[in-house]
């Protein structure tokens, strides 16, 4: 099997995996959700690149085969198990599924989210709001109390939340998608103290503004709702990164990769920065 082509195409000034890195996760099982395409795709594909098995989540079945054949392709075993966040019994028939199939989860890693609107607080509809907070925090909280039994019993695991740098940052025009990112973190640190004594570490990897089709789409969004071109919003996002530079899909993989493995079995309850050195304001 050619390993390299697994890998995530290298973002220009980024460093490249190990070339040990094979082994680090062979035999283990990842639950990522939100894998469609993106971040999530760049996660499972670095993990499957790496050894291991990857169990891929999301609501759309036409962008999870996607990415499953990525995966397949070059022999990787991909696990597709169409669900969504939002609702329980998803969650809940995502994790039986996964675990009767592998009879192991080792790690989960909660990608999955959305961008919630793009306004004013005072004319952002509930439903949005609701919406937001739904996916983003709530669908985070459902999986890893799914996970939470199976890794309590195996005496081990990782739970790895993607986070946002506005999870800590005040941001204009985004009141609902801030929300959840920050509470993630506040839900990520009680978790990781309830868990630490079973061996369970939660940690967060928080991407700054990240190159792809969804940041197009962000970035589209504030145009319209402030009135200018999408090269003057696409400023709001790089005028404070010294890297100057948006970060790469495969850049945030490699940090969760981090966090997952055996490399990082002292650190949970911390959130990781991945953002071209972005000042939080």
């Amino acid at each position: 099997m050619d390993e390299t082509a697994l890998r995530p195409p290298a973002t220009p000034g980024a460093a490249t995996a190990p070339a040990n890195a094979r082994a680090r996760f062979t035999g283990r099982w990842v639950i990522v959700t939100g894998a469609g395409y993106g971040i999530g795709r760049a996660i499972a594909t670095a993990f499957a690149a790496e050894g291991a098995h990857v169990a891929l989540a999301a609501r759309s079945t036409a962008k999870l085969e996607e990415s499953a054949a990525a995966l397949r392709a070059h022999g990787g075993e991909a696990f597709v198990v169409p669900a969504d966040v939002r609702r329980e019994e998803d969650v809940a028939r995502l994790v039986r599924d996964v675990h009767a199939h592998a009879g192991r989860i080792d790690v989960l890693v909660s990608n999955s989210g959305i961008t919630g609107p793009t306004g004013h607080v005072h004319d952002t509809a509930l439903a949005d709001w609701n919406d937001t907070l739904a996916t983003n925090l709530t669908g985070a909280f459902l999986c890893a109390r799914a996970v939470a039994p199976h890794m309590i019993a195996a005496r081990g695991g990782a739970i790895v939340h993607i986070g946002s740098v506005a999870g800590r940052m005040a941001y204009p025009l985004r009141a609902p998608y801030a929300a959840s990112k920050w509470g993630l973190i506040g839900f990520s640190h009680s978790l990781a103290a309830e868990l630490g004594p079973h061996g369970i570490r939660v940690n967060v990897v928080q991407p700054g503004s990240t190159a792809g089709e969804r940041m197009e789409r962000v970035i589209a969004t504030r145009a319209a709702a402030q009135g200018t071109t999408p090269d003057q919003a696409r400023q709001f996002f790089t005028r404070d990164v010294p890297l100057g530079r948006m970060v790469g899909p495969e850049e945030v993989a490699r940090a969760v990769l981090f966090l997952a493995s055996d490399e990082a079995s002292g650190i949970t309850g911390q959130v990781l920065n991945v953002c071209g050195g972005f000042q939080m304001r």
